[in-house]
């Protein structure tokens, strides 16, 4: 038997077969729900249920009993035992997505594994994205490939930090033969995660690997407030090579009154002297009380689980969480 699925804020309806999740109900009806891993790593498909169950063939990673007792619900796993009301209201608007020609303006090593993609908007002047929000780029053969923008918002330029997957089309293959003009579709902005100006707290910034992009992001718009927060940030990698901004993220803590800076490797040599471990380990032996602050975390999908299980019996609000767990995309 089929349910219904409605959306508050829009509206729209639409049926869902036995065993099919929200999501891709909402795709084969052709309603547009935010989405990107699939398989409920990263939290982007969230949506609150107003009335109605739902019910997981597997508990998704980017959920937490806390979440779910607060009636959130990722919708690529979710299958409803009734008919739903779903919300799926951002608490700030963001620009619409567009597609645009990007021109290629500059390409860089940052370390051995993350290229430094810098793309410029020509022919219009693009929509200014949320601090944290990612693009898409659009392939040859017509897949989309999704990277977090590392650079401030202006509607003009995005930076890009593009992990090397070995035998990646993209990432391993076509930026290899990249050049500065070339030319590249892109669709902007995207996506969910980003800073949240309205909630004014303390800020908890967790991130591993290039999830950091979309970090710096968010670092560079808060060093011109001049009412920012004060804003900790945990950095994990495996060794001290994957810590390719440890020199500018140190540069940049001049600009803020009361900022904190703790980079945190799990493979470390014996050179290391500074914090070993699992990033969202340290955290939780650094702050005890997370009840005030407002968490960003993004990078693995392990350590964004990991983490709100470990957050949240430290007082850390669901509501107040926001994740983006990156995938291998080849």
């Amino acid at each position: 038997m089929s349910h219904i699925v409605q959306i508050h804020e829009t509206q729209q309806s639409f049926p869902v077969d036995p065993g099919e999740s929200v999501l891709d109900a909402a795709l084969r009806a052709g309603v547009e729900l935010a989405s990107e891993c699939r398989f409920g790593g990263c939290g982007t498909c969230r949506v609150k249920l107003l009335a109605g169950r739902v019910e997981y063939e597997e508990y998704p990673m980017a959920l937490t009993p806390e979440d779910e007792a607060q009636g959130l619900a990722l919708a690529c796993q979710a299958r409803p035992v009734g008919d739903l009301l779903i919300s799926t209201e951002r608490t700030e608007p963001c620009a619409e997505p567009e597609r645009h020609t990007a021109v290629v303006a500059g390409i860089r090593s940052l370390c051995e594994d993350v290229t430094h993609l810098v793309l410029e908007l020509p022919d219009a002047r693009a929509p200014a994205h949320r601090p944290g929000q990612y693009l898409k780029i659009f392939t040859e053969d017509g897949r989309a490939r999704s990277f977090s923008m590392a650079s401030a918002p202006n509607g003009r330029t995005v930076d890009l930090h593009v992990r090397r997957i070995p035998g990646g089309a993209f990432t391993d293959v076509q930026i290899r033969q990249l050049r500065e003009g070339a030319r590249l579709q892109v669709e902007l902005p995207l996506g969910n995660f980003y800073y949240r100006t309205q909630d004014y707290r303390p800020l908890l910034l967790v991130a591993t690997g290039t999830g950091v992009a979309p970090i710096k992001s968010m670092l560079e718009v808060l060093r011109e407030d001049p009412d920012c927060p004060p804003v900790a940030l945990y950095w994990g990698g495996r060794t001290v090579a994957d810590l390719y901004l440890d020199e500018q993220i140190r540069a940049w803590g001049e600009g803020f009154d009361d900022f904190t800076y703790v980079p945190v490797l799990s493979r470390a040599d014996a050179s290391w002297t500074g914090r070993t471990g699992y990033v969202q380990n340290a955290v939780a032996a650094d702050m005890p009380d997370l009840s005030e602050h407002a968490i960003y975390l993004c990078g693995s999908p392990n350590m964004i689980r990991d983490a709100r299980q470990t957050f949240m019996p430290l007082g850390a609000s669901p509501s107040y969480v926001y994740t983006d767990g990156f995938t291998f995309q080849y």
